[in-house]
């Protein structure tokens, strides 16, 4: 395995590990500092990452320390103990990666109807209009030109939480129209019958 694999596999277990804790914390609301590294490591697990030595639990503790310090997670302190709790920085860092992996459900048979997605988002928010962009392709979504894209299935649901998320509004819209025409190469891509 080369040097840039391996820095890449070295930044997706970190990402994972980050992201395990954040669940963690999440699902607790408030999740005592006591028991935060035992959650976090039967978390871990969920994603493939098991620490098999002090290193890695070393590893997990840098972690916490790096989401604290990036304003993802902070520290209270009560009567009862020391806890950790997601700061709203945290809680949208989350539904960013709930975002990423999200799924659309097909349903058995295809309605006829098209979902488009048209957003008109000027240059200065470039960043956003290219994680648009991403999130889009890498759900399945076939683009027709830059800022219009189609999808065969019902997707208001994801919609609402990318407008949610990217802080969009009336930036994007959801159309749901009932042709388009020379649909068959899109028929094609989303592998649906040729009428």
């Amino acid at each position: 395995m080369g040097k840039l694999e391996k820095e890449l596999k070295r930044r997706v277990k970190r990402q994972n590990i980050q992201k395990a804790i954040l669940y963690g914390v999440a699902a607790a609301g408030l999740l005592s500092v006591a028991v935060l590294a035992p959650n976090a490591l039967q978390a871990l697990k969920f994603f493939g990452i098991e620490p098999k030595n002090k290193w890695q639990k070393y590893n997990i503790n840098h972690s916490i320390k790096r989401l604290k310090n990036n304003g993802l997670i902070c520290f209270e302190k009560t009567d009862r103990g020391t806890f950790a709790r997601l700061t709203q920085k945290g809680e949208e860092k989350l539904r960013k990666f709930r975002l990423l992996g999200y799924k659309l459900k097909k349903p058995k048979r295809w309605d006829k109807k098209w979902r488009m997605l048209i957003f008109d988002i000027k240059e200065e928010r470039r960043g956003i209009r290219d994680k648009i962009r991403f999130t889009l392709k890498r759900i399945g979504f076939l683009r027709l030109q830059d800022s219009v894209w189609v999808y065969p299935y019902d997707c208001e649901d994801l919609v609402i939480l990318m407008k949610a998320d990217f802080k969009i509004g009336k930036d994007l819209l959801y159309l749901i129209v009932d042709t388009i025409e020379g649909d068959t190469k899109i028929k094609n891509y989303f592998k649906l019958p040729i009428t």
